[in-house]
């Protein structure tokens, strides 16, 4: 951080990181980054991040700084969410909260709309559920690769890779209503449901799969709680539920991602990659939703 040390000497509020980049939230609202290419701020955006930012998010590729006006600053590489020029317009006002993935952003605005950009595989594409997305959506939830928007009438709608949470449609009767939280690892979601219920998706070695366990989360569940590789449900009577891959031996003999199933086979079902994506679904070992302050 020596190129910018005389600028880090006094004032930093907060800390966030991309996977080699740092930014700095100073108390006058102004950032400073530093780092690798990622953390450098190019001119097109330097004189927006000067005042009135609010708080970072991060994928692991890029930042995105929201600002006191409800609009948002990008950057770092293109393909990890840094350049938002195409969703430009959508951002100027009105967000109030961001999601990430490991190379895409997810921004819940005012109205219950929500605008992506970034990898595609990612979840920075969110055009084949674009019409679900335009109102309604109360929170935002992430894998690596895939993001799961919970609605304001227990709904939920899904997008991202397909195998890693982006394709909910065997399990899309049971997320049509009723569901009051979701949790995540880094490949799978798990919702919970106002009547103690559970439902799963995505990998299932990395607890998309409850099968094995589905006679106990189907009533009083009341709690949920997740690693990267598995979760676990408290339920009313005190006893604990797990699925995934909850050994450590499991994890070190667990098979190595296989991309020969790319594109997805049910392509009407999720957001695809885009032209400008990397040619990749990354998958780095931490799980990132968004970037907390350090």
């Amino acid at each position: 951080s020596s190129a910018v040390a005389s600028q880090l000497s006094s004032g930093v509020r907060q800390l966030f990181s991309t996977a080699n980049a740092f930014a700095a939230l100073k108390t006058d609202g102004s950032v400073i980054s530093w780092g690798s290419d990622v953390g450098t701020i190019g001119s097109a955006v330097a004189g927006q991040l000067n005042s009135g930012v609010r708080q970072i998010f991060s994928t692991t590729n890029a930042f995105a700084a929201l600002k006191a006006d409800g609009s948002v600053v990008t950057w770092g590489k293109a393909y990890g969410g840094g350049d938002s020029s195409a969703v430009a317009s959508l951002l100027l006002s009105g967000v109030r909260q961001i999601f990430a993935s490991a190379n895409a952003f997810a921004a819940l605005k005012g109205d219950g709309s929500v605008v992506t950009w970034g990898d595609g595989g990612s979840g920075g594409d969110s055009s084949a559920v674009a019409n679900l997305l335009l109102s309604g959506v109360s929170q935002i939830f992430s894998t690596g690769t895939a993001f799961a928007a919970l609605k304001t009438d227990g709904s939920v709608v899904t997008w991202g890779y397909w195998g890693y949470g982006g394709n909910s449609h065997a399990v899309a009767s049971q997320l049509s209503s009723g569901v009051s939280q979701i949790f995540s690892t880094y490949d799978a979601f798990a919702a919970l449901k106002t009547d103690g219920s559970v439902v799963t998706w995505g990998d299932g070695g990395y607890g998309g799969n409850s099968s094995a366990v589905a006679g106990q989360l189907s009533s009083t569940v009341s709690q949920i709680s997740s690693t990267n590789i598995a979760f676990a449900a408290l339920k009313s009577d005190g006893s604990v539920v797990s699925w995934g891959i909850t050994q450590p031996s499991e994890a070190t003999s667990a098979p190595a991602p296989v991309w020969s199933d790319w594109p997805p086979p049910i392509p009407e079902m999720c957001a695809l990659m885009s032209p400008q994506s990397s040619p990749w679904p990354f998958r780095p070992r931490r799980r990132q939703r968004m970037a907390a302050p350090i």
